[in-house]
């Protein structure tokens, strides 16, 4: 039997990638210091390695970068993003 279901309301922590030194700063500061690295190896098109369970992922800019609810870090793009998750006031 096919059953419908839908995201719990969990408030996430997620900051986006542009790419400047001081949101690269920032990114590293809110991912603890975990393995990431800044990739220009791709003429114009700046990406951030994370390290997670699933291997090497790439955000690239505009990406947003999340912060799970165990503690892990995963990119998300901007449309997908935005469809699933909107801003808590705090």
């Amino acid at each position: 039997m096919i059953k419908k279901y839908k995201k719990k309301p969990i408030a996430i922590e997620a900051v986006q990638f542009i790419d400047t030194a001081e949101r690269i700063e920032e990114i590293f500061k809110f991912m603890n210091n975990e393995t990431m690295r800044v990739d220009y190896s791709v003429y114009n098109h700046p990406a951030i390695l994370i390290e997670t369970l699933e291997g090497t992922m790439r955000a690239e800019e505009n990406d947003y970068i999340i912060k799970g609810v165990n503690g892990e870090f995963y990119p998300c793009k901007p449309e997908i993003f935005l469809k699933t998750y909107e801003e808590v006031a705090e």
